[in-house]
């Protein structure tokens, strides 16, 4: 028998009642969400709705934001823009990692004093 593996944060298994429940929202304002494209849900076969816990923690942030006043234009503004931050930093991560291995020391031949060098140009 194989191990049980929960599934990731993306992972779309909650029906709309309990991923209202757990957002603290009506199911009806979820379909409207999904509807104008805030927080999109998964879909099975049926036609039903799946959200999943990212799906969730998005659904509470605009629930914080729209309770602060924001419009939900608005609010897909800032998801955009945290999106695009997060896209921005995960770029750097990349390029300060190449730029580390770059600066690494190579694995190059030892030079010994008084050694002729012959450095070979390619021809154009």
């Amino acid at each position: 028998m194989s191990e049980f593996v929960p599934p990731g944060p993306d992972a779309k298994v909650f029906v709309i009642s309990v991923a209202a429940e757990l957002s603290g929202l009506h199911p009806q304002t979820l379909r409207t969400y999904d509807r104008i494209g805030l927080v999109e849900a998964g879909r099975t076969s049926g036609g039903g709705r799946r959200y999943s816990l990212r799906d969730i923690e998005l659904l509470r942030m605009v629930a914080q934001l729209t309770a602060e006043g924001l419009g939900l234009e608005g609010v897909k503004r800032v998801i955009a823009l945290e999106n695009q931050v997060a896209a921005l930093q995960a770029r750097v991560a990349e390029l300060q990692a190449e730029l580390a291995q770059s600066r690494a020391p190579q694995n190059l031949p030892a030079l010994y004093a008084q050694q002729p060098i012959a450095v070979w140009h390619r021809r154009r």
